[in-house]
């Protein structure tokens, strides 16, 4: 199933950023309606998202020392990690704070949470922008030797097997109502 550190950390980390997002907005809109089944549903997401970002941070930590990278993925890695540590490190409080309160802040601390838990969400989101990063313009976590292959398949270099021929179509109507990526190289299509 999942075979790299990258890939653990690509599967583990889904989960605790949607939770803590939730969270967040469970308590913005629990806060504005004044129901409890909301904080409540904003209390228990908080502390399942907590809990799964410290799967999250570990696993990406033991990801950034296996894969190969260059100096570009590098720097990104750096301030992703950085960024990922202090969010998870910001929800870690949340959550402490909530349980040491039983669930239930008062309304002199109900607002510097909510500002606190909406820089947390707004953090969660750049965290996840610099991943992609990583993955889709970098191709941090790819190895070496799958990127080659990817590379070869695009550019029509690869090769047929015994009973594998198949027929290369002619080249797509230049009218095609679609668009390449920058640094796609020249292809045709089927």
């Amino acid at each position: 199933m999942w075979q790299t550190a990258a890939e653990w950390h690509a599967a583990i980390n889904d989960l605790a950023p949607a939770l803590l997002l939730a969270s967040v907005i469970f308590d913005l809109l629990g806060s504005a309606t004044g129901r409890d089944s909301l904080k409540a549903a904003g209390f228990w997401t908080l502390v399942g998202g907590a809990v799964g970002a410290v799967g999250a941070a570990v696993s990406g930590l033991i990801a950034e020392d296996t894969i190969e990278h260059g100096e570009a993925v590098h720097r990104v890695m750096e301030t992703h990690e950085t960024l990922a540590l202090s969010v998870t490190g910001l929800f870690i409080l949340l959550a402490a704070w909530r349980i040491w309160r039983r669930g239930n802040l008062g309304p002199a601390e109900r607002p510097p949470y909510l500002v606190a838990a909406t820089v947390g969400a707004l953090g969660i989101i750049w965290v996840a922008h610099l991943g992609g990063t990583i993955v889709f313009r970098h191709g941090g976590g790819v190895p070496s030797a799958v990127m080659e292959e990817a590379l070869r398949e695009r550019t029509g270099e690869h090769e047929h097997g015994p009973g594998e021929e198949h027929e290369h179509g002619e080249a797509a109507d230049s009218a095609s109502d679609h668009t390449h990526p920058p640094g796609t190289p020249p292809h045709e299509h089927d």
